[in-house]
């Protein structure tokens, strides 16, 4: 089995110098939402009140990306130039 890099010889989670590593992020986060037909009408045509819900939905996930460092245990941070945002609309016979 191969050892992990950051869990010491008592098991225990310790800090690893990473600095001289290249920057390689990887990693899908695949989600689905499902909406009532009149909600999926109301994003569709960009109807809702409080802004266009799929900009803020891809600012969401850009931002949570480069945030991967903080909110993942040993994760290293996604440098924002990594980052990709995708939101894919099935047939309407689906939803969103």
């Amino acid at each position: 089995m191969k050892k992990l890099s950051h869990i010491n010889a008592r098991g225990e989670a310790s800090m690893v110098d990473v600095s001289a590593k290249p920057v390689s992020c990887g990693g899908r986060g695949p989600g689905e939402i499902r909406l009532a037909k009149n909600t999926l009408k109301l994003v569709q045509s960009h109807k809702i009140a409080k802004g266009n819900v799929l900009a803020a939905a891809r600012l969401a996930g850009i931002l949570a990306a480069k945030k991967t460092g903080e909110l993942i245990p040993f994760a290293i941070r996604c440098p924002s130039r990594i980052a990709k945002w995708a939101l894919r609309r099935p047939s309407p016979a689906i939803g969103l």
